[in-house]
């Protein structure tokens, strides 16, 4: 997940506010094997961890996710 969350936020720490780096905090507690299964689309993401920030995660990878 570091490399997943690391280009994200690499390209784009310059531009979040402080209300979706609070997102980006409440995604880094999440365990990374569940947090990849969100990301790549495998498994529903839970309501709490589906916010703004995590969908543009998702689209800065060009994922495809189950809703």
């Amino acid at each position: 997940m570091d490399f997943v969350l690391g280009r994200f936020v690499d390209a784009e720490i310059d531009r979040l506010t402080e209300w979706e780096l609070d997102e980006l905090e409440h995604l880094l507690d999440a365990p990374d094997p569940e947090l990849f299964e969100w990301v790549a689309g495998r498994v529903v993401t839970p309501p709490d961890y589906d916010t703004d920030i995590f969908r543009r995660i998702v689209a800065f990878h060009g994922m495809q996710r189950t809703k």
